[in-house]
């Protein structure tokens, strides 16, 4: 078990909530920068970009501690399929979803500033067919899950997998916003250990 400070850069109660699963301490701060893609900037390079950038804010502020920091993004035909923020939206898009493959994105970056700087930063990438659902089934899914701060309308915690056909990818919590398999291994470099 180490005892590096750890300091989640981030106030997403989600990624706080995977963080704990690992049963380490650590403190959350929310970093304040720009999230807007850059102009014909690939999703993939936008997550990776905002993980990095994140991590790097609070690094700043805490030289010495190990900052984590992650960004999710969901494409579909090459464009970000974002957070629905209302009911309405949600019911169109995942009208719009049914039947399709969708991509979720989630970099993240481990930085740590102290005497001997280190970074790094990666990007998993998990697939989610949707299911084709009525839309009695849609509107009873968002009465219980009201996913409307989730990119693509899936909060695949709690009910979310109702509304899943298939999942591909290596790690299910990439899909909640932090891989906590890909960031064990990581942290690991860092000299944090789990077990």
């Amino acid at each position: 078990m180490s005892v590096k400070k750890l300091i989640l850069a981030s106030s997403s109660p989600y990624r706080k909530g995977l963080l704990q699963r690992f049963r380490l301490p650590f403190d959350s701060h929310a970093p304040d920068i720009d999230e807007t893609p850059l102009p014909n900037e690939a999703i993939t390079d936008t997550v990776y970009r905002l993980a990095k950038t994140k991590s790097l804010a609070i690094s700043k502020i805490y030289p010495e501690a190990i900052c984590i920091a992650a960004d999710t993004a969901a494409e579909w035909q090459g464009k970000i399929v974002n957070k629905p923020e209302n009911h309405e939206n949600a019911i169109e898009q995942l009208q719009m979803l049914q039947g399709k493959k969708i991509a979720f994105h989630t970099g993240f970056s481990v930085s740590e500033l102290g005497p001997t700087p280190h970074i790094i930063t990666e990007v998993v990438t998990s697939y989610v067919t949707f299911r084709a659902l009525t839309l009695d089934q849609i509107k009873h899914y968002l009465h219980i899950q009201q996913p409307y701060a989730c990119a693509a309308s899936l909060k695949c915690e709690d009910f979310g997998p109702v509304i899943m056909e298939k999942f591909e990818g290596d790690d299910y919590t990439a899909l909640i916003g932090l891989p906590l398999i890909r960031l064990a291994r990581v942290l690991e470099i860092f000299k944090v250990y789990l077990i």
